[in-house]
């Protein structure tokens, strides 16, 4: 493990393997350690992996105030981990929140990236477009805008609705232990806070750039947060190449539940975009 230091704010980041870099980026309310089954495949394959911890999670620094948690903030320390680093150009994989922040780095930043990979999430406007069906899976992210409210919601009863939420999760226990820690409580909810304000719910999201990357996207048929149409939609807002795969069963969490079928198509896109 090493620290990367943003403006003083330190980032926990795990780095390991040697070859062309990947970068993992993890969403709610996971840390680097979701991506243990990819990093031991994707080291053994001939990459490095880079993955760290976000601000607000895990061992990284869990500054007091929103305003820290904009999403540009986000970002920015993946700008900054690859610079630390020596990383000129990097595979992106994101899942989650973590896709969401990839696919703005790969948007804004495409000389950097040398594919991007998708899992769960896809392309805000997509997101934004898939209806009332997704909507109503979306209900919990207008909860989470309510501070003190959210917290005690997801913490009463011995984090009994926090558990609900993580049903499908391999790693629900220590999400949970993580999460009596009111600081990281509030810190991992603040990205919610920051991108997906009310507004957004009925307003059309920020416009980016199309994606000018070898974009793999992967949705699985378990994901109780997400639609199928929320990821497909994605091909609208990607000028480059674009593919798409369902896995059949696993849920939310299709790295930690379905790891040999990720790592499978993860190496396969990742050979056919080389940095």
């Amino acid at each position: 493990m090493m620290r990367v230091d943003v403006n003083g704010i330190g980032l926990n980041v795990q780095v390991s393997g040697e070859g062309p870099a990947v970068l993992l980026v993890h969403g709610y309310p996971d840390t680097h350690a979701c991506w243990r089954h990819q990093v031991a495949a994707l080291n053994a394959a001939g990459y490095r992996t880079i993955a760290p911890d976000l601000r607000g999670f895990g061992a990284s620094d869990k500054p007091a105030g929103l305003e820290n948690y904009e999403i540009e903030r986000y970002v920015g320390d993946l700008f900054t981990v690859l610079a630390d680093l020596g990383v000129e150009r990097a595979h992106l994989v994101g899942h989650d929140w973590g896709s969401a922040l990839s696919q703005i780095l790969a948007a804004i930043a495409p000389e950097r990236v040398a594919s991007l990979a998708c899992l769960s999430v896809g392309h805000p406007a997509a997101l934004a477009a898939a209806g009332w069906r997704q909507r109503e899976k979306s209900w919990y992210m207008l909860l989470f805008q309510f501070t003190g409210v959210a917290e005690q919601w997801l913490s009463q009863n011995d984090f009994r609705n926090l558990r609900e939420m993580l049903t499908e999760h391999p790693d629900s226990e220590e999400v949970v232990e993580r999460m009596r820690d009111p600081e990281a409580l509030s810190a991992g909810l603040s990205i919610y806070r920051t991108g997906v304000r009310p507004e957004t719910m009925v307003a059309p999201p920020r416009d980016l750039p199309p994606l000018q990357v070898p974009t793999l996207g992967v949705w699985s048929t378990g994901d109780r947060f997400l639609t199928e149409e929320a990821m497909t939609g994605t091909a609208r807002h990607v000028s480059g190449s674009w593919r798409y795969e369902r896995l059949e069963g696993p849920g939310h969490w299709m790295q930690l539940e379905a790891p040999d079928k990720v790592n499978d198509l993860l190496l396969e896109h990742l050979a056919a975009h080389p940095v």
